[in-house]
């Protein structure tokens, strides 16, 4: 209890910050005419992963991600839709990553990557005019100018130029994680985020291919002061592609042991009905790590794991 209220009352400006953000995206998104939704945290499937562990409830599992109910409601035609939620992954857990964690997800019809990749530039920097300060934040020694717009770098561009070899020409996924870690993001510029888009088309997850090249996957990331932020696509929208997809990473989760992970069905009805949009899935605690210059996670966590 006294290491708990220690921690508690050295964390308090960034708790006091952390509400004040809150404020600040929910200012944005209804300014902006999205609607804020609420999904389950406890549920009975999830969209199958390889590379996310889910925790177990009673034959259940926590929410890896609200997407497979969000996605529902765009189908239903809610419109743009934004939410605010926990999420819970096994084994996440180290200087930028806890089991438990708030999730910043929203989706804009009528819209793709690019839209998406703009709506988060004008988030950041709205926030820095919510909380009153410039928008050339402080991050652990470095001052990061998040005035829109932001550098665009292409997979292919950053790998060729950083790590000295082309993963569509030379497809190593696992050496394609270590080297992103170690040789493309340290290279990016440390005074403004970086936009790392079109993603090799085996790693599109459930973003959609490029219409005019079936390499490329309409899939970015944001990186800002090393920590990679968000993850952002034009959303699939081939309920038959997607079920391939699904069942490709079925088969290797069962090969591996878990046999408890089954095809969404609703989710994949749902995608029947999907119109046109980008989506993003945004790290509302690394987030707040910059809008606080926090080195750790779990200095922006009032009870961490």
């Amino acid at each position: 209890m006294g290491e708990s209220r220690e921690h508690l009352i050295r964390i308090k400006p960034h708790v006091v910050q952390r509400a004040l953000i809150y404020d600040g995206i929910r200012n944005f998104f209804h300014q902006n005419n999205f609607l804020e939704v609420d999904t389950p945290v406890r549920v009975p499937v999830l969209i199958p992963e390889r590379y996310i562990l889910p925790v177990s409830s009673n034959g259940w599992f926590l929410s890896t991600s609200p997407e497979i109910y969000m996605k529902q409601f765009i189908a239903a035609g809610y419109g743009n839709i934004f939410q605010l939620c926990h999420c819970f992954r096994k084994g996440e857990k180290g200087e930028n990553h806890q089991p438990e964690f708030t999730m910043l997800e929203w989706y804009r019809t009528n819209a793709g990557y690019e839209q998406i990749i703009t709506d988060t530039e004008q988030l950041l920097f709205f926030l820095t005019k919510e909380l009153q300060v410039s928008p050339a934040i402080n991050y652990c020694g470095n001052k990061i100018d998040l005035t829109p717009p932001w550098p665009r770098i292409t997979i292919r561009e950053a790998f060729v130029k950083s790590a000295g070899w082309d993963p569509f020409v030379n497809p190593d996924y696992e050496r394609f994680d270590i080297d992103l870690m170690e040789k493309v993001v340290p290279c990016f510029t440390p005074n403004q985020p970086t936009v790392l888009l079109d993603y090799p088309a085996a790693l599109a997850s459930l973003s959609r291919i490029k219409p005019e090249c079936a390499q490329v996957a309409e899939r970015a990331e944001i990186f800002i002061g090393g920590l990679e932020i968000a993850n952002i696509y034009s959303e699939l929208t081939d309920a038959t592609e997607q079920r391939q997809r699904f069942q490709l990473e079925l088969e290797y989760l069962k090969a591996t042991g878990m046999d408890n992970m089954h095809m969404p069905e609703e989710f994949l009805k749902a995608i029947a009905h999907l119109p046109e949009c980008g989506g993003i899935a945004l790290g509302i605690d690394r987030l707040v790590m910059l809008l606080c210059n926090a080195k750790s996670i779990n200095d922006v966590i009032a009870f961490p794991n």
